[in-house]
């Protein structure tokens, strides 16, 4: 708990500091940063009270990634059960290449914690961002929030999506089209993973 109240505190003072000395029509920025961090705390009091739980087995997550990403090869593949300050974690990452396309994702299991927030810290938050190189975002990806964030001129992004409040899932592409994104996240079976809380 004291960890926890920690980082939201550091989080809180960032967030603040990052915003001092801004003109008066940009104080509502502020604001709703101030707010972001009361919503993040509260969440986070909520969290800390709940019962602990257990992170699934690393080997479960990797079963889950992909043997290819959109038409890349796979490179590596890898699990890890790993714990600090408090929290323990589990996650399974892989890599796809092909030229100078290259595809990584990503299944976190943080059992629920507040570390939860420190990853996808846009499951707080909604926007929607656009520029003349791209757009950032959260939506809903069958059914579950999630993020997606795309640079056209670079042909790089990513897509996340939290499940069943514990799993974080996370496809970043560098130098592929938004479908390959997009499709690498559809073969990954969210419904299998939500079955393993």
């Amino acid at each position: 708990m004291k960890t926890m109240r920690l980082l939201v505190s550091l989080l809180a003072i960032s967030i603040f500091l990052s915003n001092c000395g801004k003109k008066k029509e940009e104080q509502t920025e502020q604001e709703k940063a101030m707010e972001l961090v009361d919503k993040i705390t509260k969440e986070a009091e909520n969290m800390s009270n709940e019962e602990p739980k257990e992170v699934v087995d690393a080997k479960l997550l990797k079963e889950l990634l992909p043997e290819e990403a959109a038409g890349l090869a796979r490179k590596s593949a890898e699990s890890e059960k790993v714990g600090a300050m408090g929290f323990m974690v589990s996650k399974a990452e892989a890599r796809y290449k092909n030229d100078d396309s290259s595809i990584e994702v990503n299944i976190i299991d943080v059992a629920g914690t507040g570390a939860l927030m420190g990853m996808a810290a846009w499951s707080m938050m909604d926007m929607d961002k656009e520029t003349e190189n791209g757009y950032e975002k959260t939506t809903t990806y069958k059914g579950n929030k999630a993020y997606e964030k795309y640079n056209s001129k670079n042909n790089d992004g990513e897509m996340a999506v939290i499940v069943a409040k514990r799993f974080v899932v996370s496809v970043k592409g560098r130098n592929v089209a938004v479908d390959k994104i997009k499709d690498t996240l559809d073969d990954i079976d969210l419904g299998k993973l939500e079955d393993l809380k």
